[in-house]
């Protein structure tokens, strides 16, 4: 094959359009790149339930790749890159927001609030809220801490629950004083 043929330009003559793409309703991606997608399992079983001549076609697919793949296995990247979509892990420990004040030089305090994240709220958008309430600096300091400058702890158990609603006023523990 030349290669002038192979750099064809404009529509090919053996291809119907407009092009027809089948997205999978689990990963919604194109169901060809389902197999690089973390939970390939729930993908082939919603293709089952509703795509079923599809799936043949997977399978039939999946069933070559096995028997005789394992050249392809190692051309396959393995670690590392964006290869593969990592799933958030969520911890099933108890959701709690805890509150405590840190001492800073001599007068001054901080308040350290954690465990706003197991809550599913935005650390970054919580620390400018909070800044922006009790007129003072606020930051996103490590995983799971926003430290406000300032002793607010007292007014957090009302404004915590007033502005986030699935936060109960029990949801909240008071560390007292402690050192950073």
């Amino acid at each position: 094959m030349s290669l002038e043929n192979k750099l064809q330009m404009g529509p090919k003559s053996d291809v119907t359009y407009p092009l027809q793409v089948i997205y999978c309703g689990n990963c919604t991606m194109p169901i060809e790149y389902c197999e690089y997608y973390p939970e390939y399992d729930k993908c082939k079983q919603w293709l089952e339930r509703n795509l079923p001549d599809e799936f043949e076609k997977v399978k039939i697919g999946d069933e070559a790749s096995e028997s005789g793949g394992g050249e392809e296995e190692k051309k396959r990247q393995k670690r590392g890159g964006k290869g593969i979509i990592k799933t958030k892990k969520k911890e099933d420990g108890p959701k709690l927001v805890c509150v405590s004040r840190a001492p800073r030089g001599k007068k001054k305090s901080v308040t350290v609030v954690t465990g706003l994240n197991s809550f599913d709220i935005d650390l970054k958008v919580a620390a400018k809220f909070f800044g922006t309430r009790f007129a003072c600096g606020s930051s996103v300091t490590g995983d799971d801490e926003i430290v406000i400058q300032g002793d607010v702890k007292d007014d957090l158990f009302d404004v915590i629950p007033e502005k986030w609603p699935e936060i109960d006023e029990d949801l909240i523990e008071d560390l007292g004083d402690q050192k950073r």
